[in-house]
Formats: structure tokens, C-alpha cells, sequence
């Protein structure tokens, strides 16, 4: 599976631990990663600046649903049962 343009989910939904260029302390859960644009494409794509959990993901059906909603929920339910 290829990841939908325009979904963001992945870039929204859940936490990262990470630095992320404007974020020095990573990003929360819930919370709008500052390098997605208002398309929901990300800005540092392909660079070395981007987190290695950004680059490491994969678009699944299992994780991405079947719309844009569908990943948000699905992530949000993964980041609180992960969460501790």
C-alpha cells in the first residue's frame, strides 16, 4: 500500500520521541507535526532532518485503514494502548 496524499494521520496522530526540525522535543500525540503543510504533505521528506521513525514507517492497510479518518482513529487507539 502506497500512502494516500493528503491523509497527514501518521504526521497528527501519534507521539514522537524524536527531534523533529522545529519540534527540539519531539511532538505529542494529537498534536500537528510543524513540518506538514497545509496540503498534509510533509516538508522535510526524503531529508536526513527527518525523524528515523518518520522514514521507517510503511502505509498498511491494518495501520491506514480504508480513508483518512480511519488512520487517525486506528493510530489513536494505538498511541493510548501504547502509551505508559
Amino acid at each position: 500500500m502506497q500512502c494516500r496524499a493528503g491523509c497527514g494521520a501518521c504526521c497528527v496522530a501519534p507521539s514522537i520521541s524524536t527531534p523533529i526540525p522545529g519540534m527540539p522535543d519531539g511532538k505529542p500525540a494529537g498534536v500537528r507535526c510543524v513540518q506538514l503543510d497545509e496540503r498534509n504533505f510533509c516538508r522535510i521528506f526524503g531529508q536526513l532532518e527527518r525523524p528515523a521513525v518518520c522514514s521507517a514507517f510503511g502505509a498498511d492497510p491494518e495501520v491506514c485503514g480504508d480513508s483518512a479518518e480511519a488512520a487517525v482513529r486506528i493510530l489513536t487507539e494505538w498511541e493510548r494502548i501504547t502509551a505508559a
